[in-house]
């Protein structure tokens, strides 16, 4: 690539960055929360809730407004809203009568521009002059990951070093990374996802090929694999380590978040070497294991362990299915990133969703909670193998 894509690429894998700071800031300062501003825990509950459905929102109508104003525009607003979030966590509690309203306001507007993130950063980097598009979106995928473990432990390397009462500080400094990216996104070159003398599907024509509806199917399933275990690692730590919540939370998702991102960032360093498809088959083979390993395992550790083959398991699953994607459907454009990305939140929903009824059902139980979500992997497994069968039949456009 030419040096000015490549700096579009840099700038892609720090939006990747952004939007593991504004999906995994907060959550470490629930009990903060809890304490400075009197809140239940069922409002605190609500934050999350409020950031997961505008992200779904902004998932369903992006693509309807996105190719309008151009991705440079989107860009810019998904940045500009992340940071006005956190940097809104640390004024409008102080503001409104319910500091609980000021932190939702704040949740919502951040939660605008990680949505606007996972639909916009993946088609850019498609879009980009590269000579291995599978190994681009493994390694832009894997941003999120480093991001993620970054939160966790620069927050808590401050808080230990300053105390949990200089947060706000804290989230300033993080609201300073969209910032210096709404800069940058100011000025590179962006390619467009489909070359102006052609025309990109519409969704009326996408919806009328089977691809994207198994294609639809693996993104759920992605999501669902990737959190019906992440959601319950912190507890599996602290069983089997014996150690307390705040330890257990270092030692369980960011274990799972540390595999999966070398996952992702070993398929986008060597990815050439092996075919998309079958080790999208194998990652699903590899995550039926860890739910058995998590599952049946009669030792604590054991059952840690598997959560950590698990995220390793689900690396290529979301990166993956984009690739496949943007092969299979070619011109599928802004829409088919966004439904791509719809599915995959869908998936994030009721994979933990469906560990938590089965759990239930069986006397809260979370380990069999866990195994019934096996069906997840497998069904990935059944949609990868199909995609190629419906490719190889013939299917290339429209009817």
């Amino acid at each position: 690539m030419k040096a000015d894509y490549k700096r579009t690429l840099t700038a892609c894998y720090t939006g990747y960055i952004v939007q593991a700071i504004v999906n995994n800031f907060i959550p470490l300062l629930f009990l903060t929360f809890q304490e400075t501003y009197d809140i239940s825990l069922g409002r605190i509950t609500a934050l999350i809730t409020a950031n997961f459905l505008i992200q779904l929102l902004i998932d369903l109508i992006s693509a309807g407004f996105i190719d309008r104003i151009g991705y440079r525009a989107s860009m810019i607003i998904a940045h500009g809203t992340a940071a006005a979030g956190l940097i809104g966590l640390t004024i409008l509690p102080e503001l409104t009568p319910d500091p609980f309203l000021g932190l939702a306001a704040s949740v919502m507007i951040y939660a605008i521009g990680g949505g606007l993130l996972e639909v916009l950063v993946s088609p850019i980097v498609e879009a980009l002059p590269t000579e291995n598009k599978e190994k681009a979106m493994s390694l832009l995928h894997s941003f999120y990951c480093w991001g993620h473990v970054a939160v966790v432990l620069i927050s808590t390397v401050f808080f230990t070093l300053f105390g949990l009462e200089n947060w706000k500080i804290m989230a300033i400094l993080w609201a300073l990374v969209p910032l210096y990216n709404l800069f940058v996104f100011r000025k590179v070159p962006i390619c467009p996802l489909v070359a102006e003398d052609e025309e990109g599907l519409r969704f009326s024509s996408l919806v009328r090929m089977p691809s994207f509806w198994i294609l639809m199917v693996i993104m759920v399933c992605a999501g669902a694999s990737e959190q019906a275990v992440s959601q319950w690692a912190s507890t599996f730590a602290e069983q089997g380590l014996g150690v307390n919540k705040s330890i257990g939370d270092l030692a369980g998702p960011m274990f799972f978040a540390i595999c999966m991102g070398s996952s992702r960032l070993l398929y986008g360093l060597h990815g050439e070497k092996l075919n998309l498809r079958k080790a999208m088959i194998a990652s699903g083979a590899l995550c039926v294991l860890a739910y058995c390993m998590i599952s049946l395992s009669p030792f604590p550790a054991l059952s840690l362990i598997g959560c950590g083959i698990c995220g390793f398991s689900v690396g290529i699953m979301w990166p993956g299915t984009f690739s496949i994607g943007a092969a299979a459907l070619k011109g599928g454009g802004t829409t088919m990133f966004a439904f791509f990305a719809l599915g995959g939140d869908l998936g994030c929903s009721a994979g933990p969703a469906f560990v938590g009824l089965i759990s239930e059902h069986m006397s809260g139980n979370l380990k069999a909670g866990i195994l019934g979500a096996v069906f997840f992997p497998l069904l990935l497994m059944i949609g990868t193998a199909l995609i190629r069968r419906v490719r190889t039949s013939g299917e290339a456009s429209p009817s």
